[in-house]
């Protein structure tokens, strides 16, 4: 089909449009730039994170067997051997996503000093829960490299069976081609089957069979070779993790004190957790040194 020379610029401005609309191909690059990144589908790159916040392991308290299990099983991945995608659930601000983070940099330590960004080290690729329909896309990816990767998805769950859920069902399984060897899986949740409980029972409820529905609902979880829960701390716990921190930061503080002051912070904020203790250290900290600041001037 032929077109008028008058209508040819409208037609190129029109091509030019749908250009820019289609999400360019994706690329791997970029990887000896960070030992983490963050996962950016519309872009199709990883984006390097220069510096993770994150909490050392070893301070996280109330969690030593589920910071030992998952300390092991990403050793073994780092190091080549069979691992397991982990599931890690339960209590908010237990230290479910510190974990993940803390791990990640202890792994990477080499005898005793921070290891050089991208000197081949295991790295860590964040990606949000709405970018999971691009997750094969991004393993297509991986899957060329010589690195090891973890893919971290936080707070993950859903509240209905839709792509999402499928994407990450099929992904976990390994589907015909298979998990890349050189990638593993983790997520946080605070819900052990990922999906709301009054949704598991309505699809009980209004199926043929209910015992097949709640499987169907329940398998994605399954999937996960590690379960590591996570419950709300006791009194005594809480104290061990101000205590921690405390000692970290070298606060010059009585024990007694510091108690009191921790359990005060906890009431006002109606719970005890990791969360509230960071917290509240950081509020101590700065209280600490400004009442310092004021005693030197």
């Amino acid at each position: 089909m032929t077109f008028p020379p008058s209508q040819l610029p409208a037609l190129e401005r029109i091509a030019a449009a749908l250009e820019r609309l289609s999400p360019p191909p994706p690329v791997l690059s970029g990887l000896d730039e960070a030992d983490a990144f963050i996962w950016e589908p519309q872009s199709g790159r990883l984006r390097p994170v220069l510096r993770v916040a994150h909490i050392s392991a070893t301070l996280l308290q109330g969690v030593e067997h589920q910071r030992q299990t998952l300390l092991e099983n990403t050793q073994h991945f780092a190091a080549g051997l069979p691992a397991n995608n982990a599931m890690l659930w339960g209590a908010r601000g237990m230290g479910k996503s510190s974990l993940v983070k803390g791990i990640h940099a202890q792994v990477n330590q080499k005898e005793g000093h921070p290891p050089v960004p991208g000197q081949g080290g295991l790295a860590l690729i964040e990606i949000q829960r709405e970018d999971l329909t691009s997750l094969p896309e991004l393993l297509s990816l991986l899957r060329s490299s010589t690195r090891r990767f973890i893919i971290f998805c936080d707070d993950l769950s859903f509240e209905k069976e839709d792509r999402d859920y499928k994407a990450l069902k099929s992904v976990l399984d390994g589907g015909i081609a298979g998990r890349p060897e050189n990638t593993l899986f983790y997520a946080t949740s605070n819900r052990r089957h990922l999906m709301p409980r009054d949704m598991i029972e309505n699809e009980r409820a209004s199926a043929i069979n209910p015992s097949e529905a709640t499987e169907e609902k329940v398998s994605l979880s399954d999937r996960f070779g590690l379960w590591l829960g996570f419950h709300a701390c006791t009194q005594d716990v809480y104290f061990d993790m101000v205590q921690t921190y405390a000692k970290e930061r070298v606060l010059a503080i009585s024990d007694d004190e510091l108690k009191a002051q921790a359990s005060a912070w906890a009431v006002t904020r109606g719970s005890r957790s990791g969360r509230v203790a960071f917290q509240f250290i950081e509020d101590l900290t700065a209280r600490l040194a400004s009442h310092s600041s004021e005693h030197t001037a």
